[in-house]
């Protein structure tokens, strides 16, 4: 009677389903540096290396979900109060992230030439020549905390002489590829933009852009919040390090990654402090004249 106890009850545990393990989900931050669906499609060959290169570190599965945020305001804010476990941020964002919250991580850099990758652009046809000669034109940013947008273009201005008081306006339009087409059309005089979109949108362009005044700029690093799991985010630099499919370099147009200290982005601060000498506000972008509204017909009884 025991044996055939002990044998049914054994039976009865083999039966009962091994329950799986919750696999590992870590969210991954990107701010729209063009249209928030491109940004999505070309970031996922990304996450998907990343899931199987973060499970074979981890020993267990492993999945790493995209959030894409509309601004780069909104992609900082998320981070620094940890919502968002990692993001793939521009110099200067880490810099104003690292203010805000000491404890985040440096995980890996993107490696890429930094040499030139920041550009002022014109209209081919411009007859400016040289930075100094946008004295009294009109200027096209990116973000207010784009690295190449704002803090080291506005720093290459300022030390040409060229500050927001002597420019006739200048305006923040979130993105790179806005600015190209404000300059394209002729709205704004020059603009600053990274490399990359003046290579992918010049060549289709009706009016062709040409370079005024390149600068460096440091490479992007990616991030770990505060608290984040020391074994995850071990695990997460490894993973980057490893990280050599195709797919996902051509997605980030870089080689690989390579190891980062906080020391790298010294650069970019002293940058931030620089261009603090060109302004602190835009002045008011001029409001297009409005046709007087036509008089109202009198009414006839």
């Amino acid at each position: 009677m025991l044996r055939t106890s002990l044998g049914a009850a054994i039976a009865l545990l083999v039966a009962v389903p091994t329950i799986a393990q919750s696999p590992t989900r870590i969210s991954l931050g990107i701010y729209s540096f063009k249209k928030p669906t491109e940004v999505w499609k070309q970031f996922q060959p990304v996450t998907v290396e990343l899931s199987r290169l973060l499970t074979a570190q981890l020993g267990a599965e492993a999945i790493v979900e995209l959030q894409v945020t509309k601004t780069y305001e909104e992609s900082l804010e998320q981070f620094v109060t940890g919502k968002v476990d990692i993001v793939r941020f521009g110099p200067s964002s880490y810099v104003l992230a690292k203010r805000r919250n000491p404890q985040i991580e440096l995980l890996a850099a993107e490696r890429e030439d930094s040499n030139g990758v920041g550009l002022i652009v014109v209209r081919a046809d411009s007859p400016i020549k040289q930075l100094s000669d946008l004295i009294g034109k009109r200027f096209a940013f990116g973000d207010s905390q784009s690295t190449i947008g704002r803090y080291l273009s506005q720093a290459e201005l300022a030390q040409a002489g060229v500050f927001a008081h002597n420019l006739t306006s200048h305006a923040f339009l979130d993105r790179h590829d806005v600015v190209f087409k404000s300059v394209e059309i002729g709205d704004h005089d020059a603009g600053a933009v990274h490399k990359d979109t003046f290579t992918e949108l010049n060549d289709k362009a009706t009016h062709k852009l040409r370079v005024l005044h390149p600068f460096n700029n440091a490479p992007k690093p990616w991030l770990a919040r505060a608290g984040l799991d020391p074994k995850i985010t071990t695990a997460l630099t490894a993973s980057l390090m490893k990280l050599d499919n195709a797919a996902a370099l051509k997605a980030l147009k870089v080689p690989g990654f390579a190891t980062t200290r906080d020391g790298d982005y010294d650069f970019v601060r002293q940058g931030m402090e620089k261009a603090e000498k060109f302004g602190p506000e835009a002045k008011p972008e001029p409001m297009p004249a409005k046709e007087p509204a036509p008089a109202p017909t009198p009414f006839k009884g």
